[in-house]
């Protein structure tokens, strides 16, 4: 019985990691997707500017 409450918590811990790791690779995807719009942005004011100066 004392084994088995055990295991149960070691499950609750490992989902708790596991939760953990989704909400980094979350957060890390976001400053990924925030990066590319700022690469983006800069290409459109590139591509004006050449535009202007042509």
């Amino acid at each position: 019985r004392e084994r088995e409450r055990e295991r149960e918590r070691e499950r609750e811990r490992e989902r708790e990691r596991e939760r953990e790791r989704d909400s980094l690779l979350e957060r890390e995807r976001e400053r990924e997707r925030e990066r590319e719009r700022e690469r983006e942005r800069e290409r459109e004011r590139e591509t004006q500017y050449m535009q202007y100066s042509g």
